[in-house]
């Protein structure tokens, strides 16, 4: 048993970083789509480290939701609601870690759980699902592209990173929502949030497909994928 925790807890890490690389390049996109927005370009440099900060915080949140599904895996015994009750309490440490660093900057926030919880739940009851069907794919798979696509086929998997993707935009929108921007940009507000929606889920569509086609791309001595 011992071997098999360590083994899906090593798989969980490899899992949450190439999370964290889709989170990381997803923000990112967004900033660069900001920048070329104007009146929005005139608030983001307020923004822009919120945003950083934001992803960093929700692959720390992914990356806990992960290991929670290897642990469930290794136990043999599928993640249930009240494992989603739980991380969703576990959550709310990283977010206040999160608002310490956010109380140096200009801008303030105070994070408003009833806007954010419900979003927030379904996005860990979603990924719980997604990374124990991956990692149960991957004791027989040789590799993770080989384990995703065991677990999803090419449509399949571009479906369920597009919903997670705009789950995840769907919070930080929430997030900007709470966030109190210096008092001369505050009529900014209304654009900002809706430049952040509109090229959040953009960014989601395009972002989404990359992967699939990614992980079904076909190596040079591959037998073609169904």
């Amino acid at each position: 048993m011992k071997g098999w925790r360590a083994l899906h807890m090593d798989r969980a890490h490899v899992l949450a970083a190439l999370d964290r690389r889709i989170l990381e390049t997803f923000s990112r996109r967004t900033v660069d789509a900001l920048r070329a927005a104007l009146p929005v370009r005139l608030a983001l440099p307020h923004v822009e480290r919120f945003l950083e900060l934001n992803v960093a915080k929700e692959a720390q949140k992914d990356a806990l939701v992960i290991r929670c599904s290897a642990q469930a895996l290794a136990e043999g015994s599928p993640p249930g609601r009240q494992t989603v009750e739980r991380l969703l309490d576990e959550t709310k440490k990283i977010d206040r870690t999160f608002l310490d660093r956010i109380g140096t900057f200009p801008i303030g926030i105070m994070i408003r759980y009833d806007e954010v919880a419900p979003v927030r739940a379904q996005r860990i009851e979603r990924l719980l699902s997604t990374a124990y069907r991956v990692l149960d794919a991957w004791r027989t798979a040789h590799g993770i592209r080989m384990a995703l696509r065991a677990s999803y086929t090419r449509p399949e998997l571009e479906r369920e990173l597009h919903e997670m993707l705009k789950l995840y935009a769907l919070e930080t929108n929430a997030l900007n929502r709470s966030v109190r921007l210096p008092v001369l940009l505050t009529p900014l507000r209304d654009q900002l949030a809706s430049g952040l929606h509109r090229v959040m889920n953009t960014a989601a569509t395009q972002l989404a497909g990359e992967v699939a086609r990614f992980v079904y791309r076909r190596g040079r001595d591959e037998p073609r994928a169904n």
